[in-house]
This record gives structure tokens, sequence and C-alpha cells, in this order.
């Protein structure tokens, strides 16, 4: 794919899919030749800014991941993913997810990961990273004084690990790309 924009990239994507119907999209598992990206998010604010950055996906086969089933409803026409929740207050809770996400990026193999949090996203990154994938953690707008404690460890693992306040990016030694509003 040497000398092909994102761009270009978008602009074949969106006129193979015009023609295509939506039970078409759904059974064609994988969008031929474009790179493999999968998103996550936890639930409420961080499934919100996980679907602001849509736009960002174009040029891209999307994959999701939430903890909520509901939420396939959503992303209609990609392939969808649930994962059980994790708290950092239960460890055990961990076990069931690094698992899951074992077997998602054993089927998806993507090239890149991009969460923006919460904790349950966290082997995705961990794991993305054996699987030779490039990661990317963004941390809540939520957070303007420090990053979360999933951001802290996430930004040990990831490729980039970004805040969306200035400060915090300054203070935490991770980049600030902008916020995601």
């Amino acid at each position: 794919m040497a000398g092909v924009t994102l761009d270009q990239l978008s602009s074949k994507a969106a006129r193979d899919r015009s023609s295509a119907t939506p039970r078409d999209l759904v059974e064609s598992a994988a969008v031929p030749n474009l790179p493999r990206l999968l998103v996550g998010a936890s639930g409420g604010g961080h499934w919100i800014e996980l679907l602001r950055l849509r736009p960002a996906f174009a040029g891209f086969d999307v994959a999701y991941v939430s903890t909520f089933d509901s939420y396939a409803e959503v992303v209609s026409g990609q392939r969808y993913y649930t994962v059980p929740d994790a708290s950092r207050f239960r460890l055990k809770t961990f076990a069931p997810v690094f698992v899951r996400a074992l077997r998602i990026l054993w089927k998806e193999r993507p090239a890149a990961i991009l969460t923006t949090g919460s904790a349950p996203m966290l082997p995705f990154i961990v794991l993305g990273r054996l699987f030779a994938a490039k990661t990317i953690w963004i941390d809540s707008i939520a957070n303007a004084e420090h990053i979360s404690t999933s951001g802290r460890i996430a930004k040990r693992f990831a490729h980039c690990c970004l805040a969306q306040w200035p400060d915090v990016a300054v203070d935490e030694g991770i980049e600030f790309w902008g916020n995601i509003i």
C-alpha cells in the first residue's frame, strides 16, 4: 500500500460500501485490503468519546469492543465484541477479560488498537503488543488534573498514550493532541 494516502483509502472504502446492502457488509467479516483497527471503550463517557472519533476510522476495517451488549446496535454493520467489566479494586475480575481479549485479538489480528479506556480495555493494550499491533490509549477528558490509574498502567505498554488536557500531558510525560468534545 505504499504511496496510498488515508484519504484515498477512505474514498475507496466509501465507494465500495455505497453499493452494498447492510447485510452484505455484515456478512463480509472484513473489508479486504484495509488495515484492521480494533477500537474499544467501557461504557458511558468512554464509549461516547470513542464514538466521536469514528470519522478518524475511515480507511480502516474497524471492529468494536465494549462492556455492554446493547452497544452493538450503535455500530450495527460492524464487528462488535463484548468483554466483562473489570475493576482495579477486584483484580481477579481481569482474568476473564484477558481471556476474552486474547480470543478477540487472535480472531481480528488488528494492525492497530485504539481505546478511550477504562480498565477493561487495558488487556487489549498489553496483549496487543504481543500481536505486533500499534496501540493508542486516550485517557478520558474527565481526568483534568491527572491521568487515571488505568492510564498510568497503559502508558507503560501503549505505543502512544494521550491526555486530553495539556497540563496533564506535561505533568505525566505523555502527549496532548487535543480533546474529544
